[in-house]
């Protein structure tokens, strides 16, 4: 950004360039955008970016953002307990869940494994789902991981980790219908609908 720009400017454009699909070119143009807003309409924003962290906090359940814990879809009696999916991302469950198809709990693992962007088991919620599962209900662990290498290698990890403490535990996983490379966030409502569907045991 030009040298010459004033400082709140820069400030605010280097900031919103660190966002997910943001580059200094897009942040500067949203920047401006803003300063177009009425001053209400950009101190509502400023308050609503300022009250996020306190106002959401995690499900000790699941693992997803929340307003209040447990989360509305873990507190919901009318859903399954014996069916637990494990999907990578919160934003996953969301697709999942926005289809209306699936009507057991979920677990989020918080990522994948990845040495190369340093996710490590340290990283991933692998003791809430082991607590979790200890628990007893669940009869059935759906690996909702995408079709990654990533996903994979993490699904194997969890298979093996499952079957050592917990044999008895039926373990499955999405469909392959869901292409090589693709991520369960991004697939389409009917995509989902299939995989959860004509899922599989995971060997």
């Amino acid at each position: 950004m030009h040298s010459r720009a004033p400082a709140p400017l820069r400030a605010l454009v280097e900031q919103l360039a660190h966002l997910p699909g943001m580059g200094p070119k897009s942040a500067l143009r949203a920047a401006m955008a803003l300063l177009k807003w009425p001053e209400s309409e950009t101190r509502r924003l400023g308050a609503s970016i300022h009250g996020l962290r306190d106002a959401l906090r995690l499900c000790s359940r699941c693992g997803g953002l929340t307003a209040a814990d447990p989360c509305e879809i873990c507190a919901d009696a009318a859903r399954a307990r014996d069916i637990l999916c494990l999907v990578a991302e919160w934003d996953s469950m969301l697709a999942l869940d926005e289809g209306g198809f699936y009507h057991g709990q979920y677990m989020i693992l918080g990522g994948l494994l990845d040495p190369l962007a340093r996710k490590n088991l340290e990283t991933l919620e692998v003791d809430r789902l082991l607590r979790r599962l200890a628990e007893g209900e669940v009869q059935e662990l759906v690996l909702a991981l995408g079709a990654t290498l990533e996903a994979d290698n993490t699904a194997s990890f969890i298979r093996r980790l499952v079957d050592g403490r917990f044999p008895r535990l039926k373990v499955s996983r999405l469909a392959q219908g869901i292409p090589l490379g693709a991520e369960v966030k991004y697939m389409d409502r009917e995509t989902l609908r299939q995989s959860l569907r004509y899922r599989q045991e995971f060997v």
